[in-house]
């Protein structure tokens, strides 16, 4: 009887001892110990103000930043303009991305060229865009080879795009004067 009491009291203990260390974690650099909520509404809140979660911030009234960005950033515009002669693969306004599809030209149909446009800012400067370029060069037998075009041509297609922003900026501008 003692001995199952005694079993008892230790099986009692390990579960307290394994049941109250799940409500803390400690950091594994500082060595505190941290509560961890146990609530899953509590928890399932706190992951919803940090935009976390299994939905992330479905529901949340969100202010029309993407439609804003691509109304009121001179370079998108400019970008589109200066290159609407390329077909458009892929557009991502809230990442700030254009991806335009291979491009030849009708004299030269063996070589094709591709850009991509990143946005990483919203300022009419220089370090504003980057854009990257793929050279497809194929043969008659259908075999291509893939290589990124140089970085003077690139640099040509960025100066142009920014060349075009600020024309358009300073014509906003004067509109605005008026």
């Amino acid at each position: 009887m003692v001995a199952c009491n005694l079993l008892l009291k230790f099986i009692l203990i390990i579960l307290l001892t394994s049941l109250l260390s799940g409500c803390f974690k400690r950091d594994p650099v500082t060595g505190q110990i941290e509560n961890v909520e146990t609530d899953p509404k509590k928890k399932a809140e706190e992951f919803a103000k940090k935009g976390g979660g299994l939905f992330g911030d479905i529901g949340k009234s969100k202010s029309s930043t993407t439609y804003e960005f691509a109304t009121s950033n001179i370079l998108w515009r400019a970008t589109l303009k200066s290159l609407d002669f390329l077909p458009i693969s892929n557009v991502d306004y809230s990442g700030g991305v254009i991806v335009f599809d291979w491009y030849s030209d009708e004299r030269n149909q063996q070589d094709q060229i591709k850009l991509s446009v990143r946005f990483l800012s919203n300022e009419l400067r220089s370090d504003s865009i980057q854009v990257i370029g793929h050279k497809k060069t194929c043969t008659d037998n259908f075999k291509c080879a893939t290589s990124k075009v140089s970085e003077n041509f690139s640099n040509e297609i960025k100066d142009q795009i920014i060349t075009l922003a600020r024309t358009m900026k300073i014509e906003e501008n004067k509109l605005q004067k008026k």
